[in-house]
């Protein structure tokens, strides 16, 4: 083991997150709900509003945009076939 490793598993232990990151270092995971219970999805609800209420508070605004509405319009598409001369 090199000293790299053996300072990267003290950090894990005292931060308290070793399993996590160690099984999950470099994993991409799809949640699409399926495999959460009903009491994780609680949870996230609570903190969804926590943090909604927490930015409200804080002064954020929400705004509803129309859905026809983009930030910028299409534009066409620029073409330099041509345009160096020979």
């Amino acid at each position: 083991m090199s000293d790299y490793d053996e300072n990267h598993d003290t950090n894990d232990e005292q931060s308290g997150d070793s399993s996590s990151r160690s099984k999950d270092a470099g994993m991409i995971t799809y949640d699409d709900g399926r495999d959460r219970s009903l009491s994780s999805r609680d949870a996230e609800r609570q903190k969804l509003q926590q943090d909604m209420e927490r930015y409200l508070t804080s002064g954020g605004q929400i705004k509803q945009i129309d859905r026809n509405v983009r930030m910028d319009p299409p534009r066409r598409p620029e073409s330099n076939y041509g345009s160096r001369p020979i």
